[in-house]
């Protein structure tokens, strides 16, 4: 342990000692997307962490020096505490504004008065989002609007379709889900917002399912247990 803290160290202050400062941020952003790829670098910022600069990506952070001759990949963890610094920082960054999502192209469930609210991006065919349906079913009092992500097979789009265009959405998605009981196909004419909900999935970084939003834009990714959802909700219900 000791030779791995020693090596990080040696590694921060060679960064230190090689950092010579490119004068503009489009050169540094050239110079790391040689590495990186074009296109990828979304910002760069300090970090508050050894004189490291952070660098977004479209998929991740990664940290970077002065003048763009390194680049670390990884988490920084805060030794008093144990925090996830990285981690933090992505969910800070990956929030959501509530406000804004398109809830039309969501299929709506209501459970007592509704009052709590989450928002779930699920794939018909994904085995975790299945699970995590049941769970719901022990949830009152909360709203909860399903956004179909297509992200696993392509006869996840199908499925979808065929559940936006029933009668009763949220009936034909839990008798699938829960149930395994398939939908009518759906008629030529209906249209689902599948392409839609997969820019939006795009959009806010999400890379599995089920993904999990709450009122106040965090969010959890994997199907957890009642007791964490419970305690979110707690915390994020106005």
């Amino acid at each position: 342990m000791k030779t791995k803290v020693n090596n990080v160290i040696a590694l921060i202050g060679l960064i230190a000692a090689n950092a010579h400062a490119i004068t503009t941020d489009d050169e540094l952003v050239k110079k790391l997307e040689t590495r990186l790829g074009v296109g990828q670098v979304e910002t760069i910022s300090k970090s508050g962490f050894a004189d490291l600069l952070e660098v977004k990506t479209k998929t991740d952070l990664v940290y970077t020096d002065k003048s763009g001759s390194y680049l670390v990949s990884g988490r920084i963890i805060e030794v008093a505490s144990g925090k996830n610094l990285t981690e933090d920082r992505l969910n800070e960054i990956n929030k959501v504004d509530f406000n804004t999502l398109p809830l039309q192209d969501a299929i709506k469930f209501v459970r007592g008065n509704g009052k709590r609210v989450m928002v779930i991006f699920e794939d018909p065919n994904c085995g975790y989002c299945k699970v995590l349906r049941r769970t719901l079913q022990s949830l009152d009092n909360v709203t909860i609007y399903t956004f179909q992500y297509n992200i696993l097979t392509p006869e996840s789009k199908t499925k979808s379709r065929d559940i936006w265009c029933a009668a009763d959405k949220s009936k034909a998605w839990d008798e699938w889900m829960l149930n395994g009981k398939a939908p009518a196909p759906a008629a030529d004419k209906c249209h689902a917002p599948n392409e839609a909900v997969l820019d939006l999935g795009k959009k806010y970084r999400i890379a599995g399912t089920p993904a999990i939003f709450f009122a106040d834009g965090s969010r959890i990714p994997g199907a957890v247990d009642a007791k964490t959802l419970e305690d979110k909700l707690a915390k994020t219900t106005k």
